[in-house]
């Protein structure tokens, strides 16, 4: 009876690593779901060329593709670096060493010798020319609510973009991140164009392109807060300064809830003059991420359909510090040995 019991155990501990090995076999070998870049020549329009700048600034390519200055407030675009790829910082805590591509139509370092279709993949279903999963830090799973024509001229605007010869090195995402991602792209197929004559779903549309949701909501472990959409409270780290995403559910007493449409306008418009004439020098107290150079260029008739959809929200009471400096401050020094 005992060599029976030790028997099958064996059996049932092989099972189990020959099932961990297949597994694991599995998810390594394995591709992302993937199809065909579409064999595609974009035409350039001016009207493409300027609805696909307006595109670059509502999904805020320059915050993660472009060299910024962030001595000044919000960061603004070093031009000499503007799609030119970076390596974010290890202070954000991200899994390895995670890098945005040059993005410039550079044939030796950027996407010069892409295809427009393999660009259009890439940014709706977050493959790769070589055929690999984009880290989703790259909005691609909301991109691919992008209208064909809008990516179109996105991809019309980048190919007019300065080419910058710029190296990036390649993302190395670690384990086991770096095989769970090839679950994230998703093949985009025909996507219509926005309806604007309602104002609520033209202002999700907005919203979903902007990122507003994934900056906004917190997050554990990548993944968001159920019943905090909107609720704001996650971090961004930098070196030197840590910034908290506000709550901007209309919550009367913790969000939006007591502005009227005017004082959502007016909260983006106060940022025009620095947005023309150059922000200040700012100190971690006043640190942002928020595009507000970006988004107070943004067409009145645009920002009402967001807080139209905005305030058709759950209002989620939860308060934030945006500015937590302490923190900041308290991270930047370090013990003495």
């Amino acid at each position: 009876m005992t060599k029976m019991i030790v028997r099958v155990l064996g059996f049932l501990v092989a099972a189990v690593m020959i099932t961990a090995v297949g597994g694991f076999s599995y998810l390594y070998l394995r591709k992302p779901a993937m199809a065909q870049a579409p064999a595609v020549k974009v035409d350039i329009t001016p009207a493409r060329l300027a609805r696909g700048q307006y595109l670059y600034n509502l999904a805020d390519c320059d915050g993660c593709h472009s060299l910024r200055d962030f001595t000044r407030f919000d960061g603004p675009v070093v031009e000499s670096g503007r799609g030119a790829g970076t390596v974010f910082p290890p202070e954000m805590g991200l899994p390895g060493v995670v890098a945005a591509h040059n993005i410039t139509p550079d044939k030796e370092t950027g996407i010069g010798n892409w295809t427009d279709g393999e660009k259009i993949r890439a940014i709706r279903e977050g493959i790769s020319r070589d055929g690999t999963a984009l880290f989703p830090m790259m909005g691609y799973q909301r991109f691919r609510h992008m209208s064909d024509e809008d990516v179109f001229s996105l991809v019309a605007y980048l190919n007019t973009m300065a080419a910058i010869r710029n190296v990036v090195p390649r993302s190395r995402v670690a384990f086991p991140v770096s095989l769970l991602i090839k679950s994230a792209p998703q093949p985009a197929g025909h996507v219509p164009e926005p309806d604007r004559s309602n104002k609520v779903k033209y202002g999700e549309y907005l919203v979903t392109l902007a990122g507003c949701m994934e900056c906004h909501t917190p997050a554990r472990q990548g993944q968001p807060l159920q019943g905090m959409t909107l609720a704001g409270g996650q971090e961004f780290r930098f070196p030197g300064a840590v910034v908290v995403s506000a709550n901007i559910t209309p919550s009367l007493q913790t969000g939006i809830g007591r502005w009227s449409e005017q004082n959502f306008l007016d909260r983006f418009y106060e940022y025009k003059g620095y947005a023309e004439d150059g922000p200040p020098h700012v100190g971690a107290e006043s640190f942002t991420v928020m595009p507000w150079l970006s988004f107070s260029r943004l067409p009145p008739e645009d920002l009402k359909a967001i807080y139209a959809f905005l305030r058709t929200r759950q209002a989620i009471y939860h308060v934030v510090d945006s500015h937590p400096v302490w923190q900041a401050q308290r991270d930047s020094v370090k013990p003495r040995g």
